[in-house]
């Protein structure tokens, strides 16, 4: 397995298959349009987000999307990953690991001394999130009136 930057139609295919992984990471809530999506992304990789992706051959297996934020606060810059998605297929097989090793390392070398990322109660990503260190930082708590 090879996990790197992706190339032009390497990102397009990430590109068209992100309504999915939006899909899957937010359990169902989030159907976007690839229209959506776009506006989404753009604004990110504008800013000097990036996407690491995995793959093995001419396979693509699943990418990582990296990058910076601005805690609203104290206005602290962290690392922050956007975006972890595994496809179907290859789930299983410790890609998420090795994307998330891989980003961290990145933002590491990119110069922050902290990384943060948002996650949906009940993903079960959690438990790699936690088993690689993170921890609970702020809840985000809602109620249907």
């Amino acid at each position: 397995m090879e996990i790197r930057k992706p190339n032009d139609s390497e990102y397009k295919k990430v590109l068209s298959l992100t309504p999915q992984a939006l899909f899957d990471g937010t359990l169902g809530e989030a159907k976007l349009s690839d229209e959506k999506v776009k506006q989404l992304i753009e604004p990110l990789l504008q800013k000097g987000c990036y996407y690491l992706i995995a793959t093995e051959g001419n396979n693509l297996m699943g990418w990582i999307l990296i990058g910076t934020s601005k805690d609203l606060f104290n206005e602290k810059i962290y690392g922050f990953i956007y975006e972890l998605f595994v496809l179907e297929e290859f789930r299983g097989n410790g890609i998420s690991k090795h994307l998330m090793e891989t980003g961290i390392k990145h933002l590491k070398q990119d110069g922050y001394s902290e990384v943060r990322l948002s996650v949906y109660a009940g993903n079960q990503a959690i438990k790699l999130y936690e088993k690689l260190g993170f921890k609970n930082r702020t809840i985000s708590m809602s109620m249907n009136i």
